[in-house]
């Protein structure tokens, strides 16, 4: 098995060394200038080919066209606080929900994967997921044209995991995920039922549901589009984006490593530290930065600019280019992500606490 395979990973926090050879490898359709020019408005992550592969995501873009009813379905594994990870897939449910009235959000609280792969009682996760909930709200998700729900109190999906293990074997499953213990064969099971559940008479019936995921999340995507065609469900649609790498370059951010990845809840002061402690693509002197320009491309807080806080494109393209032609340092870029981050995380934290009393309703079933 290549190293990319062993990439492909829902539970471990390797970096894939080559996006298009995965694509290659499972099929994965690129993200195009004329698929992006299709959609009514963009996204930051859209334009810079940041989301760079995609299985029918047609399927969703008819959908809008026709004004037809199609669903966007993300979640979360509440372990910890909202990193710039969880928020990116965040982003992508919100947008991908804001471009038709006739699509509804679904998020599932996988607490059931937490006590599985992490050990997480339901009670503490509970509580995780109020917080979680309370970003996703401060984020813009529309929660009134959303369900937010937990895997453990959500029956149907259960059901739907049931059933759906009549048409697989370990053999099939240990193809798709590589040898596991039977908790993760469960969790993908569930997760297939989580992928599904929109599509159930309960909610709406059969229609297009769009999955934003980073690629280590494809193998989900794969059973889930094999058992759709078995059960005469609509195959789910999914859009990948590339990994967040952790602060330190070395692996993707993870809740696993909480010192090389940067939360939503993080002291703006403390996330301003991480921010200086962080990964370039400098050189080795100022001497060698003016004379040989640097490496944007290997710089983690340049990605954080790309990925997360510069929206404004002809920004970025002159950042770029400064530091390509030496005309910026490193000390530069990090001074000036470190303001518009802990500016950021201060509005954020504020819309957050004034969240918390819709999000535990939510959470518990209350709204």
């Amino acid at each position: 098995m290549s190293d990319d395979k062993r990439a492909i990973d829902p539970w471990n926090s390797t970096l894939p060394a080559d996006y298009e050879t995965l694509m290659a490898e499972f099929g994965i359709e690129p993200i195009t200038d004329e698929l992006i020019s299709a959609f009514p408005s963009t996204h930051r992550l859209l334009r810079r080919k940041v989301e760079f592969g995609h299985r029918d995501l047609l399927r969703i873009v008819d959908s809008i066209r026709r004004n037809e009813a199609y669903a966007v379905m993300s979640g979360i594994k509440p372990t910890g606080e909202f990193h710039l990870g969880t928020m990116m897939t965040a982003e992508e449910i919100i947008f991908y929900q804001s471009l038709s009235d006739k699509s509804v959000a679904h998020y599932c609280i996988a607490d059931l994967e937490a006590f599985a792969d992490n050990g997480i009682p339901l009670e503490e996760s509970h509580e995780i997921a109020v917080g979680n909930v309370a970003d996703l709200l401060a984020l813009g998700l529309d929660y009134k044209r959303a369900y937010i729900y937990k895997q453990s109190e959500e029956r149907l999906v259960q059901k739907l995991a049931f059933i759906f293990s009549t048409a697989v074997t370990f053999n099939m499953l240990e193809a798709i995920y590589g040898p596991k213990q039977i908790k993760y064969y469960l969790s993908a099971l569930i997760q297939v039922g989580d992928i599904m559940l929109p599509q159930t008479e309960e909610y709406g019936g059969p229609k297009p549901v769009l999955v934003p995921v980073g690629i280590d999340q494809d193998p989900h995507i794969r059973l889930s589009r094999d058992i759709a065609k078995k059960f005469k469900f609509v195959p789910p649609s999914a859009v990948f984006h590339k990994l967040t790498r952790s602060l330190l370059g070395e692996e993707k951010m993870s809740k696993r490593n909480p010192m090389s990845m940067m939360t939503l809840s993080d002291d703006p002061k403390l996330a301003e530290r991480k921010i200086w402690s962080a990964l370039t693509g400098g050189r080795g002197t100022v001497e060698e930065q003016r004379r040989l320009g640097g490496e944007p491309e290997k710089c983690v807080v340049f990605e954080l600019m790309t990925n997360h806080f510069i929206d404004d494109d002809d920004e970025l393209r002159k950042i770029y280019w400064e530091c390509k032609t030496g005309a910026r340092l490193c000390g530069d870029c990090k001074s000036q992500l470190a303001d518009i981050v802990s500016s950021f995380l201060r509005k954020h934290q504020q819309k957050r606490e004034g969240l918390m009393d819709l999000a535990r309703n939510i959470v518990e079933g209350e709204r």
